[in-house]
């Protein structure tokens, strides 16, 4: 279950949409689909799929129609959407006109995301995502993963300043484990399972907690001091991971 704040945020949003663009499908993946959805900590992960490329009216109404929803509905600052026009669901590479943070921009829609769709992503409106969406490519979704890894988490890890924020600690871990696993086992996890599966990978069980208690409890304040320890520990264990999954 979502909850009634998430619930409301998804009718209202379901119900503007349809009257501000040209709307096929409303699908949700994520922790929403995969059932580990966290009321107030999760994100909304959207995906709606559009019969037309947007044109640039249509694209300044969506962004009117998502800040008006911002007004109304708190739980609409985690509401990210991806407009997927039917004309380029087999473009792999292609961008999307996006909502996300509170700005109108363009990005892929990932393999990873797509392998979340075709696997069980939840219908909100129209039909399903594998009865539209094209399968991915054989190794598609594993490239991208260890691209991923390569040339973006590899490099933030040099970086040590990103670390001391809560989300690159969460992030970054969860990342390595479900990673390993899908490379391992050809399978997503969620969140929930990545934690056990750090454990498994040697993490420390106070770091493991410590993400485990932002997502699912009440975390600790956390002093200077260990904020600095944490961030070191955090990084070198995350570029170890990757270094280790090398061929």
């Amino acid at each position: 279950m979502t909850g009634t704040g998430t619930d409301g945020v998804l009718q209202r949003f379901i119900s503007e949409v349809l009257s501000t663009v040209p709307t096929v499908a409303v699908w949700a993946h994520g922790s929403l689909a995969l059932g580990d959805f966290r009321p107030g900590r999760s994100d909304l992960d959207l995906i709606a799929l559009c019969e037309t490329p947007l044109d640039e009216e249509q694209r300044d109404r969506l962004a009117g129609m998502h800040r008006r929803l911002l007004d109304v509905e708190p739980a609409a600052a985690k509401l990210h959407c991806s407009y997927m026009a039917r004309t380029a669901l087999s473009e792999a590479g292609a961008h999307h006109v996006t909502w996300a943070h509170g700005t109108l921009q363009e990005r892929p829609v990932t393999p990873v995301s797509r392998r979340e769709l075709l696997d069980g992503g939840l219908t909100l409106y129209g039909p399903s995502p594998d009865s539209v969406l094209p399968p991915l490519a054989p190794g598609q979704l594993e490239d991208f993963i260890r691209r991923d890894l390569e040339e973006f988490w590899l490099p933030a890890t040099g970086k040590p300043l990103l670390w001391l924020q809560d989300i690159w600690v969460d992030l970054g871990l969860l990342v390595l484990a479900r990673a390993t696993v899908t490379l391992r086992d050809g399978r997503l996890i969620t969140k929930r399972e990545a934690l056990a599966e750090l454990l498994e990978l040697g993490a420390p069980a106070d770091l493991v907690r410590d993400i485990h208690d932002r997502r699912y409890s009440h975390p600790r304040p956390i002093g200077r001091g260990r904020r600095i320890r944490r961030a070191y520990t955090a990084r070198t264990f995350v570029r170890s991971g990757i270094e280790g999954m090398r061929p």
